[in-house]
């Protein structure tokens, strides 16, 4: 799993401790055995199996409880307990707010750690970048991104892969001339150079230059030809883009 990345989340006083979206269980066990921690919880945001795969041997090993979205119980390996839209969950002074966030899956989550300002989004958001729209359609994707897109600038987005680098360079392709976007491309491709993560990144720093954060952008608009599309068909069209860039 070379592009993924795995989230653990400590709580110090309760000594619970979460991983979010396990592809493979060595690496989580090895942290946390070298952090002295005890697997308590998994945080699922969708069924993809790099996001699941390890969900019945890490809930063998360690006992842990298995959380995910009610409406894909189904499809998520050895769930447990099942949440939805507004719900809440706590890992010790730990709380997260659900989010339903279908479109690049029909039961996609996201958990929001407000008082952290850390949201762990699986595969809904990107760096400069979003999912594929496996099985959602762009409006349902965009009527998504209304969810968190206003939460504070400050908020840490941690996303599931490492795309951002090619992201980025789609970005510049239809929005040049934003010097936000320039900027942070020379950033990351410092970064991918040393072989380092461009993620986890701040919400305000990827509404300045991810064209899907952007569809109201006029320099898009005017890219694309799309002065007065909404901004669900602004989105859909910069996906179809993306798709066979």
């Amino acid at each position: 799993m070379e592009d993924n990345y795995l989230y653990l989340i400590h709580d110090k006083h309760s000594l619970q401790t979460a991983i979010v979206d396990p592809a493979v269980k060595d690496p989580v066990l090895e942290e946390c055995e070298k952090q002295g921690w005890t697997l308590t919880h998994i945080l699922n945001t969708h069924h993809h199996w790099d996001h699941t795969g390890a969900n019945k041997a890490l809930k063998a090993e360690t006992g842990c409880e298995i959380i995910g979205f009610e409406g894909d119980a189904e499809r998520i390996p050895g769930i447990d307990r099942t949440v939805k839209e507004g719900d809440k969950i706590s890992l010790g002074s730990h709380h997260a707010q659900i989010f339903e966030v279908p479109g690049h899956t029909s039961g996609h989550i996201a958990f929001y750690f407000e008082n952290s300002k850390a949201l762990f989004i699986g595969d809904t958001l990107f760096a400069m970048g979003c999912g594929r729209l496996f099985e959602g359609t762009p409006q349902q994707m965009w009527s998504s991104f209304a969810k968190f897109i206003n939460l504070p600038d400050e908020t840490v987005i941690y996303c599931a892969h490492e795309y951002t680098q090619s992201n980025g360079r789609f970005a510049l392709t239809v929005e040049p001339e934003n010097t936000d976007l320039i900027n942070r491309m020379v950033d990351v491709d410092r970064l991918r150079t040393e072989n380092k993560p461009t993620v986890p990144f701040l919400l305000g720093l990827d509404k300045a230059t991810n064209p899907f954060l952007r569809p109201n952008s006029a320099a898009i608009r005017e890219k694309l030809d799309m002065k007065y599309a909404s901004d669900a068909e602004v989105f859909g069209m910069l996906r179809s883009m993306k798709d066979n860039f």
